[in-house]
This record gives structure tokens, C-alpha cells and sequence, in this order.
């Protein structure tokens, strides 16, 4: 969700961070210059393998376990749906032929931060591989059911906020649940 204006112009360009810089019209006609930050866009795959979602426990340098949907950091120059697959592949070794986009969020809410993670599902899954992850990646891979997966809302350790109102939704309405569970592709 675009907030950096087109005529800013790059004064810091960082590993995950870029800083932009721009001089913004005031009310009383003054300019003032104005900065923003770009974080490289990420994005998180529901992955349903044999009817069940794969669901990451992943430790990373400096901070805390945390309960994930497998995902990421994009990497430049290939689509969001290409580094979801890559993201996919390397964290569960899990691959995928059935793949949609579902939502992109803004997960800082913020005006100061552009930053758009996406929200891929890949259904049918097969496993062709073991994980190949990150040296700042300790990630164990566990698939859960759907119930248990509407209890993700509920994870002090959860890690997937923008995701948490729709499974509060579904959880207490039939008519979303039956939506969801079909957007999905579980069957059971």
C-alpha cells in the first residue's frame, strides 16, 4: 500500500530498510520535508498439506520462539508468489501447484512505514524435501487441523496478527468457517 510519494527521493538504502525523504506542502503553503521508511515487502503461505496447515515454531538470533505460518522477506527482483513458493520450499519442503493470492496487509498500520506482507494459500501440498533453512533459522514445522487453526488467534507466541480477526470470525460464525475451510481446500 503505496505511502512513500513517487518524487521522494532514496537518502539511506538499508538490508531491510530504506529511508525516503520528500518536502511535503503545508496548509499555510509552507513545505516541511517529510521521511518514511520502506521495509522490503514479506509474505506468509497457508500451506495445507494432506488436509492439515503447516504451522512453523521458529527461533531467530536475538529473539524469542514464536508460532508462524511459514513466510518471509522477499527477495528483489522476483514476484511475491515466487518467493512465497521459495519461502515454502526452504522452510518445509513443502511444493505446491495449486497456489492463490488471498490478501495483502499493512502490518504496521502506520503512515511513517510502507510495507505490504501477502497473504498466499497453497493447496495440495507434497513434501519433496527437507528443509533448507536460513544459518538465523531454527524453525520446527508441525501441520495442524483446522480447529486448531482457528486457535492461532489465541497465541500469546502467534505471530501472524493481521490473520487473527478472520480466524475470530470464523470461528464464530458457521457460514465463515464454511468459507474459509473451503477457500482452503480441506475437506474434512
Amino acid at each position: 500500500m503505496k505511502k512513500i510519494p513517487d518524487h521522494a527521493q532514496k537518502v539511506f538504502d538499508g538490508i531491510l530498510f530504506d529511508v525516503y525523504h520528500w518536502e511535503q506542502e503545508m496548509f499555510d503553503g509552507s513545505e516541511q520535508l517529510f521521511e518514511a521508511i520502506k521495509k522490503r515487502d514479506s509474505v506468509t503461505v497457508i500451506a495445507v498439506y494432506e488436509n492439515k496447515i503447516a504451522i512453523d515454531q521458529e527461533e531467530q538470533p536475538g529473539r524469542q520462539l514464536f508460532t508462524t505460518l511459514p513466510g518471509g522477506v522477499c527477495k528483489p527482483n522476483i514476484t511475491t508468489l515466487e518467493n512465497a513458493k521459495r519461502e515454502l520450499r526452504e522452510e518445509t519442503g513443502l511444493v505446491s501447484e495449486d497456489w492463490s493470492l488471498w490478501f495483502i496487509s499493512d502490518p504496521f498500520h502506520s503512515t511513517k512505514i510502507e510495507w505490504d506482507n501477502y497473504f498466499y494459500i497453497a493447496r495440495n501440498c507434497s513434501k519433496i524435501g527437507e528443509p533448507m533453512l536460513d544459518p538465523g533459522e531454527k524453525i520446527q514445522t508441525s501441520f495442524i487441523s483446522f480447529d486448531e487453526f482457528l486457535e492461532l488467534r489465541n497465541n500469546p507466541r502467534g505471530r501472524n496478527r493481521d490473520l487473527f480477526t478472520i480466524l475470530e470470525t470464523a470461528s464464530k460464525h458457521e457460514d465463515e468457517r464454511k468459507k474459509l475451510q473451503d477457500m482452503l481446500g480441506i475437506t474434512n
